[in-house]
């Protein structure tokens, strides 16, 4: 016992991460302790103080983790890690923003209680009663702290529990819509299921990767794939799966299916938590596990997915111009931005990690502020009663007219998705096409080109329809409280300043490293 000596933890490190989940814990406490009525604008605080702390922490650990990257075990914490952090506690804030609004209706985008049977006597008490819940938040935090621990991870043990911490309270806050309820229920049942699959093919492959290294670091397989030639078969069989895996959480085709039913029957600002950041987080884990594993097995996989990244950009292009729907749009619209992601992780050129993050970063601040104004835009009776969210596209007719800062942010937003100038969505296009022609894939890069065209046209069918047509008298645009209007405002003014000044954040992400032990 003498000789026992306490392990040391780099608790500055582990900031980030302990105070979202710390603050996730508290909030937990919150909802069990504090008065009913004290308990949302409390646990509201408490997710919005967790995720500002977050930035700042990851803001100071920036420059020392540049100059030395670390590694705490089976956590890495290199220039990618804080870069991914950095982004996805930025994209939290604004999800929280988004989710605490209540319009000037009165409601939020959530269930009172959400345990109620859809249309019961008990539903119907906590609608009169105007009962909230607030568990969401403290729900949030925990799917966020998931996030931020799962691109860090060096072990396919601290991986597979991160997915499940990011994915579970996922699967909980995807069924607990106001309206729609049976809709929202059968999204999360979904979305459990077809998780249940991707953490089934991660597991496979970990397995596999346990059996053919004799270690589960990540970072231990480039020194096994390179001294043990005579079990490939393996190692392919184990890299395929946990990308199978990866590759569900980001909804690349032809693993796509549960994304735009989720996407339509989950809460509004769940939708956009969930299109931005799984991505960020997923798209970094990846980057991670390919570049220690593809280092040796590129020409082997680099044509599979290949095809995969080809298969879902058309999957998003093509669905999506037939969609009626602006949530479905917008997740179709989310799987052919996965195909253009995955080009720039296949093209492996310098500095081409930092562009991958670049564009995640573009797209979550378009998607969030996009989903935030979708919630705005509300239904009408005939006898003028405000009802639930407008996704009819037929319903967004004139809205450019009677509200135009509103429609002014969606076409910021639908035009950073379609890849026009002055955008963050055009830099980061630009950036990732441009690797795939260097990375010898730019064959990928005159689909995406194609696409990109394409996917223009259901963009700008919106665009029309709001600015160019009489109002619609089913429709009506409701006040925010501040909230979702100020991260609404905050997410169109960064994808201006991303595309017109986009110099500063690419050389920053351009110095990112992969630490491999």
């Amino acid at each position: 016992m003498d000789n026992f000596q306490a392990p040391e933890v780099h608790w500055v490190s582990l900031a980030p991460i302990l105070i979202v989940l710390g603050g996730a814990v508290l909030g937990v406490l919150v909802e069990a302790f504090a008065p009913a009525k004290a308990r949302r604008p409390l646990v509201i605080a408490l997710s919005i103080l967790a995720t500002a702390g977050a930035c700042v922490m990851l803001a100071l650990r920036w420059i020392p983790v540049l100059e030395t990257p670390v590694t705490l075990g089976e956590y890495m914490e290199d220039p990618l890690t804080v870069a991914a952090q950095s982004a996805l506690a930025i994209i939290g804030f604004f999800a929280v923003l988004v989710m605490a609004d209540r319009t000037s209706v009165g409601d939020g985008a959530f269930a009172g209680q959400p345990s109620d049977r859809p249309d019961s006597a008990a539903e119907e008490l906590s609608e009169r009663k105007g009962y909230q819940r607030s568990e969401i938040f403290p729900l949030t935090l925990f799917s966020l702290g998931g996030m931020m621990i799962f691109p860090a991870a060096d072990n396919f043990v601290t991986l597979f529990v991160a997915l499940e911490v990011m994915s579970l309270p996922l699967y909980i806050m995807a069924a607990t819509a106001r309206r729609r309820r049976q809709l929202s229920y059968e999204s999360a049942l979904k979305y459990f299921v077809l998780g249940a699959f991707s953490s089934g093919f991660l597991l496979m492959g970990s397995a596999f990767l346990f059996g053919f290294s004799n270690s589960l670091r990540i970072s231990a397989l480039a020194e096994a794939i390179s001294a043990h030639t005579n079990m490939e078969w393996m190692v392919l069989v184990g890299v395929f799966c946990v990308m199978v895996g990866l590759l569900f959480k980001v909804g690349a085709a032809p693993f796509h299916a549960w994304t735009p039913d989720v996407y339509t029957g989950a809460p509004t600002p769940v939708t956009g938590f969930m299109a931005a950041a799984v991505k960020i987080a997923a798209f970094a884990a990846m980057i991670r596990f390919y570049t220690v594993a593809a280092a040796y097995l590129q020409w082997d996989f680099l044509y599979i997915f290949a095809a995969v990244a080809v298969l879902t950009i058309l999957v998003g292009t093509f669905a999506g111009l037939v969609q009626d729907d602006v949530k479905r749009l917008l997740a179709y619209s989310s799987i052919a931005h996965a195909g253009f992601i995955l080009m720039g992780i296949l093209a492996m050129e310098k500095g081409g990690t930092g562009h991958v993050l670049f564009y995640t970063l573009g797209y979550g601040l378009a998607t969030v502020g996009a989903f935030g104004v979708v919630t705005l835009v509300r239904g009408r009776d005939a006898d003028g009663n405000v009802l639930g969210e407008a996704t009819s596209l037929r319903k967004w007719a004139g809205i450019g007219r009677t509200n135009p800062w509103l429609a002014g942010a969606m076409l910021i937003f639908l035009l950073s998705f379609a890849g026009i100038p002055l955008t963050g969505g055009f830099i980061g296009k630009f950036v990732i096409f441009s690797d795939a022609i260097k990375g010898g894939v730019g064959w990928l890069a005159i689909v995406g080109l194609v696409a990109s065209a394409i996917t223009a046209f259901y963009y700008f069918r919106l665009v029309r329809l709001m600015f160019f047509t009489e109002p619609s008298d089913e429709s009506v645009v409701v006040k925010s409280e501040g909230l979702s209007a100020l991260a609404i405002a905050v997410c169109a003014i960064g994808t201006l300043a991303l595309g017109v000044f986009p110099g500063p954040v690419l050389s920053l992400l351009e110095k990112i490293v992969i630490l491999i032990p």
